[in-house]
């Protein structure tokens, strides 16, 4: 676990620090206390990367979301980046999302933007947390209306980690590069009316309005969804990062819990997904069950 909480202090670090002015991967490596290839080797082992690209995704992901300012040139959002010149940058960005930056300006197609889960996490999922106390959950009804989703499907998986060991976990930030998108992105449990041969219940997703017209990405599926009533239950803030388990657990207990029926619901997972949004500290919980109105 050593290996671990040093690289978790690593992220933690550049987290916190890669937008200061003279960040350096060396930096990194005088605030950890490890020289840059011992970094590399924990790196490599624990997230299948170098410090090095690791450090890239991070900034690269964060120059994405500024590029969508128009009061930013692209060489301004370079010199913001760390990079001396708009060759460099853009070159580094291509590789990174396939597109130039002035093109994904232009066109704001969904890119696998790099989320920061801490190296830690993988262990505490597969390890499987229990909460000694409970939580409170809130239940907030949403109205939707016909929509589409934006999907993708994977062939065995049956849960959260099931699932990033099988098609990766670029998923994540790829959709909630989607503007357009309602709600985060989200392990979706496929409606019936979506379930294929061949194909596992569990895929990741997210709703966008009716009029969504972009391409997608490669693997991915875009299909209708009808009207129907979304109900969030969603768990209190937490102070611990590594509690997101036991607050998922919460809000599943709670669902398992609720009465629909005694507020005038009925499931409605025929026809549209199950979304689990995960949790962050600062927010919860969530999870999205479809429901429709008991006539």
């Amino acid at each position: 676990m050593i290996d671990i909480q040093t690289v978790v202090m690593a992220q933690e670090y550049i987290k916190a620090h890669h937008n200061d002015n003279e960040f350096c991967l060396e930096m990194v490596c005088n605030a950890i206390g490890y020289s840059r290839r011992q970094l590399d080797r924990l790196f490599q082992k624990h997230m299948k990367t170098t410090l090095c690209e690791y450090i890239n995704a991070v900034v690269l992901s964060e120059s994405a979301e500024k590029l969508l300012n128009a009061d930013n040139s692209v060489i301004d959002v370079a010199f913001d980046s760390h990079y001396q010149s708009h060759e460099g940058y853009t070159r580094a960005f291509v590789k990174r999302f396939s597109v130039t930056p002035k093109e994904y300006r232009k066109s704001q197609i969904a890119i696998p933007i790099f989320t920061q889960h801490p190296a830690n996490h993988y262990h505490i999922l597969k390890e499987g947390q229990t909460m000694d106390t409970t939580t409170i959950c809130t239940v907030t009804p949403v109205n939707r209306p016909k929509r589409k989703l934006i999907y993708l499907t994977s062939k065995s998986a049956t849960d959260y980690l099931s699932y990033c060991e099988e098609v990766g976990c670029d998923w994540e930030g790829l959709l909630n590069s989607i503007h357009e998108k309602f709600d985060t992105a989200a392990l979706i449990d496929l409606p019936d009316s979506l379930q294929e041969k061949g194909i596992s219940k569990i895929a990741a997703g997210v709703e966008v309005p009716i009029d969504y017209e972009k391409n997608l990405p490669e693997g991915y599926r875009m299909a209708e969804l009808p009207e129907c009533v979304m109900l969030y239950f969603h768990s209190e803030p937490y102070d611990n990062p590594d509690d997101f388990g036991k607050y998922i657990g919460q809000v599943f207990k709670a669902i398992e819990n609720y009465d629909l029926e005694r507020y005038g619901y009925k499931y409605a997972t025929s026809i549209a997904p199950t979304l689990n949004l995960g949790a962050e500290p600062e927010i919860g919980a969530r999870i999205a069950i479809p429901v429709e109105c008991i006539k």
